[in-house]
């Protein structure tokens, strides 16, 4: 065979063109219409519990009772507001998504300030014991939540914070931490150096930098941050059943509690389940943009 004719390796001798593999084939089937429409039914399938909460919320104790969510399909006069007129008039139900704001948004914002503060430190200030003390940080990333109850319970009786709105905002904080230092360090070291030293240069201190490079340019991991660490502690049960009182119950536990005292009181507990999701969905998609920047920051450089 001469060397015109022999083909090189992995080309189509009929058409000279590269050889597609079978995973390439693959990829580029997976884009086709057909695809997509099983994923759209996927998704919708994967929202049938959600519709059928929603559903639920409108219709009546004794209509839940005696028939499933589906046949307000064929009946919709089933339909009423009054399940969020009663949730409205119920003082655990209001008092408990008061408690969860107050918990909820404190403890993001707090989580979001010292986290962003501390991964600036780690990754461009330099101290003694730097690397040491982030490896320190990366290390309680493992520990879990249920070993430091008891010892946090006993610290909280003896300083007044057990059984308080507070307490439950600072034993949110101090378990959000390590993973938004690990997050937000990462992401800061990624940012150019010649950017914190041109601003060095011009006299810029370590807070001008921070406040002006530093923070805008991490946006998208430090949105992505404040949307987690606010659903995490949104749907939070555990923490605030243990560490809270009748005073400082957030929804969750408010709904637990309906769930116990009330088990045929449907329309209540759906409602305010319905509420209880509602918040984190508005939270994600209106900053569903940052996220997705956030996720996606770093792939491309």
């Amino acid at each position: 065979m001469t060397a015109d004719t022999q083909a090189a390796p992995g080309v189509d001798r009929a058409a000279g063109a590269p050889r597609r593999s079978a995973a390439s084939r693959l990829v580029n089937r997976l884009g086709g219409g057909a695809v997509q429409a099983a994923l759209a039914l996927i998704a919708l399938v994967w929202l049938v519990p959600t519709i059928g909460l929603f559903v639920a919320s409108l219709r009546s104790s004794t209509d839940s009772g005696s028939s499933g969510w589906w046949t307000v399909f064929t009946k919709p006069a089933q339909l009423t507001l009054d399940n969020y007129g009663n949730l409205l008039d119920n003082d655990s139900i209001t008092r408990g998504f008061v408690n969860t704001v107050m918990i909820s948004v404190p403890t993001t914002v707090l989580v979001v300030i010292v986290a962003s503060l501390a991964a600036y430190a780690f990754a461009w200030i330099e101290f003694p014991g730097r690397d040491w003390l982030f490896l320190g940080v990366v290390a309680l990333l493992v520990v879990p939540v249920q070993v430091g109850l008891i010892p946090l319970i006993q610290l909280f009786g003896e300083v007044n914070l057990f059984g308080t709105v507070p307490g439950i905002v600072l034993f949110h904080t101090a378990f959000g931490l390590p993973f938004a230092i690990f997050l937000l360090r990462n992401y800061f070291a990624g940012i150019p150096r010649d950017l914190l030293e041109a601003a060095r240069m011009d006299g810029g201190t370590e807070w001008t930098i921070f406040r002006r490079v530093i923070f805008p340019l991490g946006g998208p991991a430090i949105a992505s941050l404040a949307i987690f660490q606010f659903l995490w502690v949104w749907n939070d049960l555990l923490i605030a059943l243990i560490f809270g009182d009748e005073d400082s119950y957030p929804l969750t536990v408010a709904i637990q509690q309906q769930t116990r005292q009330f088990g045929s009181n449907l329309d209540v507990i759906s409602s305010g389940a319905f509420l209880s999701l509602l918040v984190p969905l508005v939270v994600f998609f209106a900053f569903q943009r940052y996220f997705v920047q956030g996720v996606l920051a770093g792939s491309v450089k």
